[in-house]
This record gives structure tokens, sequence and C-alpha cells, in this order.
């Protein structure tokens, strides 16, 4: 690749400061194009895609060394068709190093060695969603190989004396232009999130501060809008817990509202991202299943944010566009992705008056969409809250009949999935009862809504103590359900100036109780670090907002209700306090501030 340059505009990656980026899709003007002969590939090799062997990886120690360094080595592979290989999504830790300390690959060291010896599973959430696809099995890992940008990328801020600054330049744009590619080249996708603090500006860098970068949003997206067959994701929270990602925290990501250090790379990166959906959306109409290609295309402008392509608002192109052979079938079918639901995606609000004019259930209900985040008997009107939609589809709905006080399976409203202020607003219009509903619609908005959505809420009379059939208030539900939540801090801040109880212990109930009980069980059989989820289960009988948060590893979270008066000193139900739950669950980062509060 000596002779290979490129004309392009050079900025730095956000994700990865210490990289140049530049133009995405610049031309080469001398040498070839590397041509990726992987059958998922959408994105073109500007430059080789470089990798270090697992094994070599488990031997490091300290902070990581640079490209240049493990090429003379003789560390570096470059990638060929039939390397099991791992793709290292992560926030950089400093502004001329991605880990200067090494406490982050030391977590992922951790977490491979764990995943390679059975002794670590990856897990669902909390919210028991499932993953996307069947997750290829991590016995493979052991003989795989890694890409990581700071092994795999030449590097301006740490380069090979005498090499010309230039030359690293070059080659660190067409690396950093790549990134798609290696992506899709990849059997595995991890993001590696762990707790820590950036050693230059002091600020926490976690899971949701990860989903707030830009770059680090598109290469998720490369991931979750590749045509593998498995896109599963795996968050690595801490060297003990990696869990699938919930699939509506992509969704709830765009990249065009990411953070841009370099703010002319943001159109250039959306650029990236409506390719990749677009081939999506062609590779399932080609292959199926017809209900995703429908899902992806009625959602192009909406996860795109912009209005790219305007829905059709004739019928017939509406049908044709959305492959519905019949009017018929568009109305009538009951699983899958119905023209109701097309419509709702696509923000359709004239198309949904269209359809219910022709007996089309404005209380129709998702069916098979698990995997996208909507789950089955979830109505229009939550589907239409949950994807953030503007509120005039919620009011058209409304205004054609939809009940906003219609319950899911699992006892939802659309109020406890509003997203938005105006959404809170719109169905209060209509009366929505906020008061006898069997989860109250705050526990919802203060685990994955902004706090000005909680305010709403509050502000209409929803008690910020009131308890779920389940035992938990919306203070419990902050740490359980807010990981991926900017608002979360400021949300907690909300709920206890309208009077919320910070040290309230969760009591569950019903089903809950029996969970938290075979939690119990399970630990006690086989010890608490054999699954997350059943030492989560375990602990939450008796446990406080802080005993959650110190369990779930949420830094700001806990500082937050610390610094509003939570009790260190409050043990749950198994006698553990939150400083115990904390060190159980291996979150090394909370201990010492644990112990400066606990002085």
């Amino acid at each position: 690749m000596g002779n290979v340059s490129a004309q392009c505009r050079l900025s730095i990656h956000p994700c990865h400061p210490g990289i140049a980026s530049g133009s995405i899709g610049a031309e080469v003007i001398h040498g070839k194009r590397i041509s990726c002969v992987h059958r998922c590939c959408v994105h073109k090799y500007l430059f080789p895609m470089y990798l270090v062997k697992v094994s070599d990886f488990l031997q490091m120690r300290g902070p990581p060394q640079p490209h240049h360094v493990l090429k003379e080595a003789g560390l570096l592979h470059e990638w060929q068709p039939g390397m099991f290989s791992v793709f290292i999504s992560h926030q950089w830790l400093g502004t001329r190093a991605p880990d200067p300390s090494g406490h982050q690959l030391a977590v992922l060291r951790q977490v491979l060695q764990s995943l390679i010896d059975g002794s670590l599973k990856v897990e669902k959430d909390l919210t028991k969603m499932i993953s996307m696809g069947e997750p290829t099995s991590y016995e493979q890992i052991q003989d795989g190989y890694l890409f990581l940008d700071w092994f795999a990328i030449p590097q301006i801020t740490a380069r090979k004396g005498g090499v010309n600054e230039d030359t690293t330049r070059s080659d660190a744009a067409l690396a950093v232009q790549s990134i798609p590619a290696y992506v899709e080249a990849c059997d595995l996708f991890f993001a590696l999130v762990p707790e820590l603090v950036h050693i230059d500006t002091g600020l926490d860098c976690n899971y949701a501060t990860w989903l707030s970068r830009g770059w680090c949003r598109a290469e998720l997206w490369c991931r979750l809008l590749s045509t593998r067959k498995d896109t599963s994701v795996v968050v690595i929270f801490s060297d003990r817990e990696a869990l699938y990602m919930f699939p509506l925290d992509w969704q709830r990501n765009l990249i065009s509202d990411g953070l841009f250090t370099v703010e002319r790379d943001r159109a250039e990166v959306v650029r990236l991202g409506e390719t990749t959906l677009r081939n999506k959306i062609q590779h399932l109409r080609e292959w199926g299943p017809l209900s995703h290609y429908r899902f992806y295309l009625s959602s192009f402008s909406w996860l795109l944010n912009q209005d790219l392509e305007k829905p059709e608002s004739d019928l017939p192109g509406f049908l044709q566009r959305f492959d519905f052979p019949t009017l018929e079938a568009a109305v009538k079918e009951e699983g899958g992705m119905t023209g109701t639901l097309c419509a709702v995606f696509a923000g359709d609000s004239d198309m949904l008056r269209v359809l219910v004019e022709q007996r089309a259930d404005p209380n129709g209900k998702a069916l098979g969409l698990e995997d996208l985040g909507y789950f089955d008997t979830q109505s229009l009107l939550m589907v239409a809250a949950k994807s953030s939609q503007n509120a005039k589809v919620l009011s058209t709905l409304l205004q054609l009949g939809a009940d906003p006080n219609l319950h899911s399976r699992a006892g939802l409203t659309p109020a406890y999935l509003a997203h938005d202020p105006t959404h809170v607003h719109v169905l209060l219009e209509y009366k929505a009862d906020l008061m006898n509903c069997v989860i109250p619609p705050l526990l919802g908005a203060v685990g994955r809504a902004s706090s000005a959505t909680v305010r709403a809420l509050l502000e209409s009379r929803c008690d910020p103590s009131e308890t779920s059939r389940d035992g938990f208030a919306a203070l419990h539900a902050v740490p359980m359900f807010g990981g991926s939540n900017p608002h979360a801090c400021e949300t907690i801040r909300l709920l206890l100036s309208f009077r919320a109880d910070v040290n309230s212990p969760a009591a569950p109930a019903g089903r809950m109780y029996r969970v938290c009980l075979r939690g119990q069980v399970y630990t006690t059989i086989w010890g608490p670090h054999s699954s997350n989820f059943q030492r989560k289960m375990a602990n939450l009988m008796g446990a406080t907002p802080l005993a959650i948060a110190a369990m779930m590893g949420d830094r700001a979270v806990v500082q937050t209700l610390l610094e509003n008066d939570a009790d260190l000193e409050i043990p749950n139900k198994l006698g553990k306090t939150p400083l115990d739950l904390a060190r159980q669950a291996g979150h090394s980062q909370l201990l010492n501030i644990l112990h400066t509060f606990a002085v």
C-alpha cells in the first residue's frame, strides 16, 4: 500500500481521536482499490484490514501498543476470507491514545477469556429482549482474531520515527474510510463500554456516551444493517457482564443526531448510513423476510432523520411500494407488517386515514416483530409512541378510534411508551387514564424517555412514589432500565423534586416475586457469578434505588443518588448493602465513591 494515496479532507475520527478520517468514498488516485470478496460486503476496502490473534492479545498487558509497533513485532495479520474475526467498537479514554491506563482492554481480555472457558454467558437485558439472529458460537473466539482501531490503523499520534507524516495520514484516512467494510467482514461485534473516566476531560465514558458518538453509531449501523444472518451486538459492561443489545437502543440513536468532533463529518457519515440502509432494503426485497423489508422501507426517512423519500399518498402506489398484492392483504393481514403498521412507521397520517376508511383496525396490534423491538399485542398507538413518531401520527390514530387506554399483554399502555412530551399531551387530550394503569406510565418514561417527557407526566399528576403491581417505583426503574438514557441523572433529580422517596425499598410481588425467589435459589446453588440476570433478580428484594444502581454499575446515577441523601447503609433482604452489591458485580469504579460517601 506504499503507493496508495487519496485526495480527501482529513479530520479526526470522533470515536477514535488519534486517527485521521477523510471523506467517505474518496477516490484512490494511485494503486488499486482493495476489493472485498465476502458475499455480505457492501462497502469498499481502501486499506488492508489488520488483525491481532486473540491468543496474542490475551498475553498483552498494560496500555496497548500502536499499529507500527505490532507490525514490526509480527503480531498483525491481514484479513483473509475464513478468518473468524471480532470487531471491537469503543470510545477512546484519551486524546492521543485509546486506553492510557490499560483498564479498558483489561476488561476485554477478561471477557474474552471467560467466553472461551465458558465461565461468562452473554445474556439478554432486563427487558428480556431476544438477540437479532442466533449468535455465533463463542468457542471460535479462541482461534480467532480481533479488529481494534489502535492495532489496525496507522496512527498520527503514534508513528514510527522517520516515517513521513503525510504517508501516515493518507494510510490512516484510507483505513478509516474502510471501517464499514471491516465491520461487515467480522463475525462478531463487541461494544466495549465499561464505566471508566476519560483521562484528559475527566468525563465518564460508558454505554450512554458510546451510543452518543456519531462514528460509533455508524459502526453499529453497519453491523445491524449488514446482510449477515447473525447481526447480534454484544455490549460489554464489565469483566463480569456482557449483554445482547436492546434493539431500540440503535433505532433511538440516529447517525444524524450523533456527536461529531469534526462537524463536517456528519453529512458524509449520514450518507454512509443511507448506503447501508438502502442495501439492507434491497437485500430484504430479494431474500426476505417480507415483514422486515416493509419495516426498513417504511422507516427509511425516520431512521435517516430526513425526508429523502415522500411516502406514497395514493392507495395503489402505497400497495405497490410495500408489496401488498391486494387492498385486502394490507388491511386484513394479521401477522408481520400490516398496511397500518407501514403507515405508522412511515409517519403517513393520510394513508392511515385511507386504510381505516377501508376497514383497517385502528387498534391493530404488532405480531412477530420482537426482534425489531415491538412485542406481540402492542397496539398501533403503542408502536407510534415507542418509535418516536410525530404527535400528529398519534392524534390521527386517536381521531380514527384508537383506544388510548388499551393494554398490551404485559400490561403496558401507550402512555407508558410515550417518548416525547407531545405524546403525553395528545394522549391526555383523548382521555388517556394515567392513574388506573396496571403499570404506571411513569415507570416506562423514566427508563427510556427524556426528562421533559417525565416532567409532562409528573405535571399531569402521576405519582412518583406509586409502585407497579410488580412492586417497583419510578426511582427503581431509572437505574434498572436507563443505562442507555443520557437523561437518567436529570430524571432522578426531577423525581426527587416531586417528592419521590430516595430510599424506597423495592418490594417484588406476584410473578416478579417468584422470579426473584428463583434467582436466589439459582445463585445459592450455582454461585452469584453463574448468571448476571439471576444475580440481579436475587438481590432486588428490598433493594433501594442506590442498591440497584450499584448492581448495574452506573457511576453517574450512583453519584446523583448519593448527592441527594441516598442511604449507603440500607441492606436488601439478603443483607447486602450497595457497596456489597457493587463489589459482587465487579464494578470497581464505584468502590471509591461509595467509600468516600460512607466516611
